[in-house]
């Protein structure tokens, strides 16, 4: 399972640097796509696998699939992690995400989502400031 937050810098090439335990649970061989809140997520392939799976089974009859499959599948690449865990970020992600020199690298259980440090800051304030009535509807649906 993927946990915790890391600040890392997004290098003059476009590359960052997964933190260890990222690196050693995603393995070598990875997929980037956009993500949601304007963010990346990044998964190890048979992780992709799977959710592409769930999605390609979808009717595409109905719009909301249609376009959300679009906006997963043709933002994706796959990317290789080197030896030193570097992977690199494509322009197109990059600037959806914006992502500028610092970044966090959150994981979110079964993906590492990318994020712009200071958008990240932000949305971390909001949601925490939330997190109470979160956890009250989640609890009316049985989930906490």
């Amino acid at each position: 399972m993927l946990l915790g937050e890391y600040t890392h810098t997004l290098d003059d090439k476009k590359r960052v640097t997964l933190p260890k335990k990222f690196k050693d649970a995603l393995g070598k061989k990875l997929v980037i796509t956009r993500g949601l809140d304007n963010c990346l997520f990044v998964y190890s392939e048979k992780e992709w696998n799977a959710i592409a799976k769930r999605l390609r089974e979808l009717s595409f009859a109905q719009a909301d699939t249609r376009g959300f499959n679009r906006f997963m599948f043709s933002g994706a690449v796959q990317v290789n992690a080197d030896g030193a865990g570097r992977i690199l970020v494509p322009d197109h992600l990059k600037k959806f995400a914006t992502l500028k020199t610092k970044v966090v690298l959150a994981g979110v259980a079964d993906r590492v989502e990318i994020w712009d440090e200071a958008r990240w800051n932000t949305y971390q304030k909001r949601i925490e400031s939330q997190g109470d009535a979160m956890a009250e509807k989640l609890g009316e649906i049985g989930v906490l």
